[in-house]
């Protein structure tokens, strides 16, 4: 595989990670939304036949995914409107992350025009009206899934100063090689980025990694486009917490939540 064209590639039983996914804080492991994104779609595959979508997806980092081949083991329990799926992501026979996703039976409705929330918000501007990249301070340049995989363009916000803030994002690769990449798997892989979106201490000084990230979503995400709308608290205990709004080009698609660790850097 071209180490260019796609965050992962399949070999036989093993998932093997390009440069392309490649985390800030170290080059030899994996940005948080490239896990995320191979967890929606191992579970979609797993659901084995179309009607289902990706209710939630809740993924606990346990240690750094390396950019090395991973294996996935998943145990399913369906019904006829739910599905629940535990993923496990292995390196070797260490365990580094796990995934609990709820797939739903999609099932047509008419719903009244009254009812709540029926009209949802849109994040404004829209990606055609915005012009500037997203720039985190302090994160390295180089190959990676912040800086090579995904497209931004800055919405809300000026991210060179603490704060919450906005920002859109598009994959320009594809995710899985020769698979298409769903709209979950699109909405997850840019919820990862809310932390860094919403930054309140500076990278230079302090490491702000999420150790998970639980995505919701109250409707599949048309297009290429995902927008965050992130706000980031931070405690003196270490922990922090970071909620973002999710949105496509229509208007809300759902919320995403990180759990940070924060940590001084040495």
């Amino acid at each position: 595989m071209d180490e260019l064209s796609a965050v992962f590639t399949r070999r036989g039983d093993a998932w093997h990670p390009s440069v392309l996914s490649r985390g800030p804080w170290d080059p030899r492991a994996q940005h948080g939304g490239a896990p995320c994104g191979l967890f929606a779609h191992v579970a979609e595959q797993a659901m084995g036949e179309p009607g289902w979508q990706l209710g939630r997806l809740t993924v606990e980092l346990v240690r750094p995914v390396p950019v090395s081949p991973l294996r996935t083991e998943l145990v399913k329990q369906a019904s006829r409107a739910t599905a629940r799926l535990s993923i496990d992501l292995f390196d070797g026979s260490t365990l580094v992350a796990r995934a609990h996703a709820l797939m739903l039976r999609q099932q047509a409705m008419q719903l009244p025009e009254d009812v709540p929330g029926w009209t949802p918000d849109r994040l404004l501007p829209l990606p055609a009206d915005c012009g500037e990249k997203l720039r985190i301070p302090g994160l390295p340049e180089g190959v990676s899934f912040y800086s090579s995989a995904v497209e931004t363009r800055l919405a809300q916000g000026d991210p060179s100063q603490p704060g919450g803030g906005a920002a859109w994002f598009r994959l320009v690769v594809p995710f899985v090689e020769g698979m298409p990449t769903s709209p979950a798997m699109r909405a997850i892989a840019a919820a990862d980025f809310g932390n860094g979106l919403s930054w309140v201490l500076p990278a230079r000084r302090f490491v702000f990694a999420n150790a998970d990230l639980s995505l919701h979503l109250h409707r599949q995400p048309v297009g290429e486009w995902i927008g965050l709308q992130s706000q980031t608290q931070a405690d003196a205990s270490g922990a922090g917490l970071t909620l973002s709004r999710l949105f496509d080009e229509q208007g809300s698609i759902g919320v995403a939540v990180q759990t940070l660790v924060l940590r001084e850097r040495s």
